[in-house]
């Protein structure tokens, strides 16, 4: 079987590795000026809009998701779209439908369609899982071809595209879990946990006075496709793939890997989506830190979002109070020499 030979940066990507760099420091200070706290959720959104990939953001409310993702869409210069799932929300509802009528020149009745919400760059999907299944699956084409065919015609979607989900963790009534097959398709699932005592004293302050920031276009669309490709480019050793690989195994059962662990926690586990992603967020973290090259310590840093909602806990882990980023951490101490001690516990 032949290997496949991954070619080194070249000086003229190093040179955009640099730059790149710097856009993101910039983003990062915009963002400040918006946002207080929140450095792995805003690092964890960016690495998927990187990667051509979607997210859930998942938190109690109050936390910020919102203002988050619509200021990181006025910075990248994008199109954004928010579109709020209820129980009575229509597939037509989001990707547009054809209306009927007369053309003045002829005067025959024709179709016209009207897009949706869902043609633009980024799209919030808020509380995505408080809308039926049949409205949730019309996500799907969008998500996974970037584009949406409604009565037999197939449109294509404004490119980057891209759909950040958001889910509120407390309440459960009334709501309707994302099919796996869903979950599948994105690329992670973010934390947003509450603030520090010093953040949140930081943001009262912001809201109960007259400050004000606003955000400024850092770069087009067409830049972030420029570095969407420069990510692939990025080249990855190849033990750092066989851990890649060995980490999303490790998580499925009768795979050889801690068989008794992972028999007794787990029902499902990850497939070869999360094997990619995990490459792909890796890759995507170094380029943001400066790096020309991704490393073990990148795929540490990006293991919990891209594993834990690929993983299907068992009744007995559920019933011990076994979460699925416990379980992603017990798995990743069983690995021989773990590159980064601190690193899951900080990538909350």
């Amino acid at each position: 079987m032949s290997q496949i030979e991954i070619p080194p940066i070249q000086s003229d990507e190093i040179e955009a590795v640099k730059i790149f760099q710097k856009e993101y420091s910039r983003i990062t200070e915009q963002l400040a000026g918006v946002i207080v706290g929140l450095d792995n959720v805003i690092e964890q959104v960016l690495v998927c809009m990187l990667c051509r990939g979607h997210c859930i953001l998942e938190g109690v409310p109050g936390l910020a998701k919102t203002l988050l993702i619509s200021s990181v869409a006025s910075m990248l210069g994008l199109q954004f779209r928010r579109i709020q799932f209820t129980p009575d929300l229509m597939p037509a509802d989001i990707t547009g439908t054809d209306i009927l009528e007369e053309d003045h020149t002829t005067g025959k009745r024709v179709f016209r369609f009207v897009p949706g919400p869902l043609f633009a760059n980024v799209i919030l999907a808020d509380e995505i899982n408080r809308t039926p299944p049949k409205t949730q699956s019309a996500l799907l084409e969008a998500m996974q071809e970037r584009q949406l065919t409604v009565g037999g015609q197939t449109y294509p979607l404004p490119r980057p595209f891209f759909v950040l989900a958001t889910q509120n963790p407390i309440e459960q009534e009334g709501t309707y879990p994302l099919p796996e097959a869903q979950l599948d398709r994105f690329m992670m699932k973010i934390k947003v946990d509450y603030p520090t005592e010093a953040d949140e004293v930081d943001i009262v302050k912001r809201e109960t006075t007259d400050y004000a920031f606003k955000v400024e276009k850092i770069i087009t669309g067409e830049t972030i496709e420029q570095m969407q490709s420069l990510i692939r480019k990025v080249p990855v050793a190849d033990h750092v793939y066989t851990f890649a690989v060995r980490l999303a195994r490790m998580t499925r059962p009768g795979q050889g890997y801690n068989p008794e662990l992972v028999n007794e926690l787990v029902n499902w586990g990850a497939g070869p989506r999360a094997s990619i992603s995990l490459l792909m967020a890796a890759k995507a973290r170094a380029i943001l830190k400066g790096h020309y090259h991704a490393t073990t310590s990148d795929l540490a840093e990006v293991a919990l979002p891209v594993l834990r909602h690929r993983i299907i806990p068992s009744f007995r882990a559920e019933a011990s109070g076994q979460t699925t980023d416990d379980i992603i951490r017990r798995l990743f101490k069983s690995i021989k020499s773990p590159p980064s001690k601190t690193a899951l516990s900080r990538n909350e």
